[in-house]
């Protein structure tokens, strides 16, 4: 498990832009905060480390947005309207936790819960890894980026 203090959304951009930059085919971001934590600044950083030139922004009401043109194509979820697995389910996110690329999945303790994650993750590919990562809000403008890589 690791643990980053980010002093300001230019920390947590950059800590996303270096996950980018390793980011590996099929790559699965499961990511908890609440509003405001920082999440999407996570993803704008991550896009950029990918080579994603788009503007990011969250898919609140989209539930996905596709950022191509880096190195990997990046999905970006959010659950936050989505209330019941039955719901995420029908949605079609199942076919995002193998992705043809990195998926970063906001508000995902919707879809994966504490001490059942091996069981959620499925079958399929072993290669696969899902980075764990809550943001939490110190203060203002202190996260404590907690993450866990869980996987091949």
């Amino acid at each position: 498990m690791g643990v980053i203090v980010s002093l300001n959304p230019a920390d947590t951009e950059s800590l996303g832009e270096s996950w980018g930059r390793a980011a590996q085919r099929g790559l699965v971001v499961a990511l908890n905060g609440d509003l405001g934590a920082g999440k999407t600044a996570l993803v704008r950083g991550l896009a950029r480390g990918l080579g994603c030139t788009s503007r990011v922004h969250s898919p609140t009401f989209t539930l996905v947005n596709v950022y191509e043109g880096g190195r990997l194509p990046l999905f970006h979820l959010d659950l936050y309207r989505l209330e019941t697995k039955e719901q995420i389910h029908s949605a079609g996110v199942d076919e995002y936790l193998q992705p043809d690329g990195v998926a970063v999945i906001e508000w995902a303790e919707r879809l994966f819960e504490r001490g059942v994650r091996n069981a959620e993750r499925g079958t399929g590919d072993a290669a696969r890894i899902i980075r764990f990562v809550t943001i939490e809000i110190a203060d203002e403008h202190t996260r404590r980026i907690v993450y866990e890589d869980t996987g091949a």
